[in-house]
């Protein structure tokens, strides 16, 4: 194993959850009978270079398909996280009708609908066949690639700079890193910003989300592996902030390296000494990480043997990577929790990945009424208790697992 920036060979263990199949592979009837691709979830980091990263079984066809499940609509905490960032992003640097915004890994348009509400021209790069044909169906012009250096160049010479380019949620999701940041060099105009927006690896350890461990997340970052990337690969970190989505995340705002147009923030060095305050550049860091996931892991077993022991019926909410993350790991099936609901479309009627626990529409919560209704995606929590508030009728409770279990009304 080589480390995927910087070649080094000097490991330290970081998490391993045994093997698992893709989180976002979600299964049709016929699949149950038939074998699945599971490959091993291990996680180490780099002591050169300090990426946390995830060792290699698989090319990222295998988990960006073109039935790519994964729509960033069906949640509103998120749209309205989107819609305030490109308004923040129009005021800060002063977007109009003359410039042009670009966003890597648009999905289905959650963000670029808003850019283009503002008339602001804009177009997305989303090489998942699925998300990107939502996308064109809100009037999005999408290039259906995967991006890095070639495509930045391409697009480049065909006259498409852009002024602001986002990438959210995608730095993780990239399995040559540095291809993938030099394409933004080269897709800015000289002038031009890029936002990356991903999980803080300072909060997945704080918080134990061991859950946001799955394969398409090949990288787990921090301030000081990026800021290194970056700047080995033609761009400057000027600033960086934190947002609470994903259980805490970091925006970094980042230029070209030959042309800084942006005077660098104190906000970037307060922020790598609080990362080498906590230890990040130690082997202490990382290595209590695997016990808090298994104690975390074995306390939900408990709840569900529990709950069996009582009679109660368990169902989930959000059929979310993170969620196949937990099951998988915890060796849950159909037996231990009946049903999945979740909003999407085009997860309904279909089975979680592994555990093989059916999926279905909200009604479904009415018909049953499970005592239990455990919440996946624990990072949008509030959002779902208020969005299923009505379980309350029949005394169900609701459920999470990460950072530890917890049983709410």
């Amino acid at each position: 194993m080589r480390c995927r920036h910087c070649g080094g060979t000097d490991f330290i263990p970081f998490l391993d959850l045994g093997e698992a199949p893709p989180s976002n592979s979600y299964l049709d009837a016929a699949d149950l009978a038939r074998p699945e691709k599971r490959y091993p979830l291990v996680i180490r980091t780099c002591t050169a270079c300090w990426l946390t990263q995830t060792k290699d079984f698989a090319d990222r066809e295998e988990f960006f398909s073109g039935d790519y499940a994964y729509f960033s609509s069906f949640s509103r905490t998120w749209l309205d996280h989107a819609r305030s960032y490109v308004a923040d992003m129009r005021d800060r640097f002063g977007l109009s009708d003359k410039s042009l915004v670009a966003e890597v890994a648009a999905n289905d348009g959650y963000l670029l609908q808003y850019v283009k509400e503002l008339g602001i021209p804009c177009y997305g790069i989303e090489p998942t066949h699925s998300t990107a044909e939502a996308a064109r169906g809100k009037g999005i012009d999408i290039v259906g690639e995967f991006f890095g250096r070639d495509l930045g160049e391409r697009l480049a010479r065909e006259g498409r700079q852009a002024d602001l380019i986002a990438a959210n949620n995608v730095l993780a999701h990239v399995p040559d890193i540095n291809d993938f940041v030099s394409g933004f060099a080269r897709l800015l105009k000289p002038a031009g910003v890029a936002t990356f927006e991903f999980p803080h690896l300072l909060e997945m350890v704080r918080g134990n989300q061991f859950d946001t461990a799955y394969h398409e997340h090949y990288s787990y970052l921090s301030l000081v592996s990026v800021a290194r990337i970056f700047a080995a690969n033609g761009l400057t970190v000027f600033d960086v902030s934190t947002t609470p989505h994903h259980g805490g995340s970091l925006r970094v705002y980042a230029c070209r390296s030959d042309h800084v147009a942006h005077p660098v923030t104190p906000a970037v060095a307060a922020l790598l000494e609080a990362e080498r305050d906590a230890g990040l550049r130690t082997e202490d860091f990382y290595a209590g990480f695997q016990a808090t996931a298994e104690a975390a892991r074995d306390a939900f077993l408990a709840f569900l043997q529990e709950a069996r022991d009582k009679g109660q019926k368990v169902a989930a909410y959000g059929a979310a990577a993170k969620g196949n993350t937990l099951l998988n790991f915890a060796g849950v099936d159909a037996r231990d929790i009946a049903f999945v609901v979740d909003r999407n479309p085009a997860k309904q009627g279909r089975f979680m990945p592994g555990s093989h626990i059916p999926i279905v529409g909200e009604d479904q919560l009415s018909s049953e009424r499970p005592d239990r209704v455990v919440i996946l995606p624990w990072n949008i929590e509030t959002e779902i208790r208020n969005q299923l508030s009505f379980i309350k009728d029949w005394g169900g409770r609701f459920v999470t697992a990460i950072p530890e279990l917890a049983i709410r009304d």
